[in-house]
Parts: C-alpha cells; sequence; structure tokens
C-alpha cells in the first residue's frame, strides 16, 4: 500500500459555490479541449466506515501524505445500499487509485440494522473485501450528491462536478439515518483525473479556470460538521 501504483491518476480538485455550476458547466463546453458528457447525469451514493478512534479521519485531516478512506459505493435514487462495490481510496499527495470489492446484490432489505448489512457485505464480497470492513468497523456517514460527467475530446483529461449534496449522520445509530441531514456546504466540486504522462495537457486546459485548486474532501467536511 506504501507504493503508488503505474496506473494511478494524478487528481485534481477546485471548490466553488454551487451557484457558479452553469459558468462552469459552460467553460468546459466551449474549451478547446472539446470536452462533451460521455453518459448522463446520475446521483452517487456513498457510505463511509472508520475505525472507532476515527483514524482514516485524523488522516485525512493531518494531511498526511498517504491517506486512505473506506466507503461502500452505489448509484441512482435510492438513498440505502444497493448493488455497488466496496471501494478502498487511497491518495498519496496528488496521486489516487482505488481497490475495488464489486458486489453484484443489494446489502440492504428493508428493515435491516447496520449488524445485518455489514455482515452481508462480508459474506457477498469475499475475504479481503471482510478485512477491510473488520478494520474500519464503524458506519459513520451516508453522503450523496449529483454528478456531472465530461472528457475531453481525447479522452485524456477526465472531469466531474459535484453538486447536490446531502450528509446523513451514521454514529451511533442501530439502523441507516437518511432521514435527518446534517447541514451540508453549498459548494461544488470540479475534479480532473488524467495520467501521469499527461500532466503538461492538463496544465494547458487549466489555464483560463476561473477557481483555484483546493483540498477537499466530502469525508472530512461531514465529520467537522458533526463536530
Amino acid at each position: 500500500m506504501n507504493n503508488i501504483p503505474k496506473d494511478s491518476r494524478f487528481e485534481i480538485k477546485f471548490v466553488a459555490h454551487e451557484s457558479e455550476v452553469n459558468k462552469i458547466k459552460l467553460w468546459l463546453k466551449l474549451h478547446c479541449a472539446g470536452f462533451y458528457t460521455p453518459h448522463p447525469d446520475r446521483y452517487v451514493n456513498n457510505v463511509y466506515f472508520d475505525t472507532y478512534d476515527y483514524s482514516a479521519y485524523k488522516e485525512n485531516l493531518a494531511g498526511e501524505s498517504h491517506r486512505v478512506k473506506l466507503r461502500y459505493r452505489w448509484y441512482g435514487e435510492y438513498a440505502y445500499p444497493q448493488q455497488g462495490s466496496l471501494e478502498v481510496k487511497c491518495k498519496r499527495n496528488y496521486y489516487g487509485w482505488k481497490i475495488r470489492f464489486p458486489n453484484k446484490n443489494s446489502p440492504y432489505k428493508k428493515g435491516d440494522r447496520w449488524r445485518d448489512i455489514q455482515q452481508r457485505m462480508k459474506e457477498q464480497m469475499g475475504e479481503q473485501a471482510k478485512k477491510w470492513l473488520n478494520f474500519y468497523p464503524q458506519p459513520v456517514l451516508i453522503n450523496r450528491y449529483l454528478r456531472h460527467y465530461f472528457v475531453s475530446r481525447d479522452g485524456k483529461i477526465r472531469a466531474t462536478i459535484d453538486q447536490k449534496q446531502k450528509m446523513y449522520d451514521q454514529r451511533y445509530k442501530s439502523l441507516p439515518n437518511v432521514q435527518k441531514q446534517l447541514n451540508a456546504p453549498q459548494t461544488l466540486v470540479l475534479e480532473f483525473k488524467f495520467q501521469r504522462c499527461d500532466q503538461n495537457i492538463a496544465k494547458q486546459v487549466f489555464m483560463g479556470l476561473p477557481l483555484r485548486v483546493g483540498s477537499h474532501s466530502k469525508y472530512i467536511t461531514a465529520v467537522k460538521s458533526m463536530k
């Protein structure tokens, strides 16, 4: 885990107020790199897990060079965990990569408690996924947001815009909480992803972007709001 995989990508984030979304979309669509939308917008849903002393939160808050977060992700309108994948999200400085454990089944059944959902995840995704879930046993957060997708004409630069975020505290809850929301900031996150060999191309893309580079973690932002 300390070595950076060769297929890791550069991940650069920009943060703005949500009211800027149309301005940023227009900037991308008019860019000479020829950004287009490869598929429709969709809602992204995540459950973030952590240790009981919040080691993942502390690593990311401290800005350690090597950081790990564990989440279960699914797509669509349904607020409870569905068919998706467990993701170990790794970060080393600006390099990012994921270890994925796909799940073809829904880990949630109506009325389930968290312990039922977590047990089902362990059974459905195998021993390696089980080890990660045992190491990060505490469901801390469910968040969801609308994601817009863009790809440059040459396919080398990918961009996403995340907005309309909702956050739900899961700490000390026996059942998933998808009713009582935390106060989510009215921000959007523009993220560019590209291979190491395409850094110079990416720099040209960023020129003229009316935003500043900023570190941003939806998980860290949410946990801070719980304090």
